[in-house]
């Protein structure tokens, strides 16, 4: 579903978990992608799994917005399977897992970063009308009822 308040929420437990001594830190799907790409073309992945491993709690916010290819979707595995039974990770996404062999262009690497993600997880899902249209729908209904 989309804007009912995924990020936010993964924002309070983030700041919740900061205000408890746990070194924290939120990115965007795309950005971590991105800046995993460029350690791999200058030859410091290693460096940058390292930089990302270190944190108790990951959060990465909206997988699934933007198409990730081959490359970013293995990239992405390296990063999960070195987090893997160490540390948390936060993800948010407006995709059901059914779709993230689309999401990241190869079923079995999805699956394999499935595996990872779910294993010891708690899954919540928010289902409801998008907190930024809420109110619109709301101003709409109500000039109908005065029509």
């Amino acid at each position: 579903t989309f804007h009912n308040g995924k990020t936010h929420l993964a924002t309070a437990i983030g700041v919740e978990a900061a205000s408890k001594r746990y070194l924290t830190y939120f990115i965007s799907c795309h950005d971590l992608i991105q800046n995993l790409r460029k350690a791999y073309d200058e030859n410091r992945l290693e460096s940058r799994l390292k930089h990302y491993n270190k944190y108790r709690l990951l959060i990465i916010d909206e997988i699934g917005y933007l198409p990730i290819d081959r490359l970013g979707a293995n990239l992405f595995f390296q990063l999960i399977t070195k987090r893997y039974e160490h540390n948390s990770t936060i993800i948010t996404t407006n995709q059901p897992f059914s779709k993230w062999g689309d999401v990241f262009s190869d079923i079995t690497l999805a699956n394999a970063i499935l595996d990872r993600l779910l294993h010891h997880s708690h899954i919540v899902k928010i289902i409801g009308p998008s907190y930024r249209t809420k109110d619109v729908f709301e101003l709409i209904q109500q000039e109908r009822a005065s029509d």
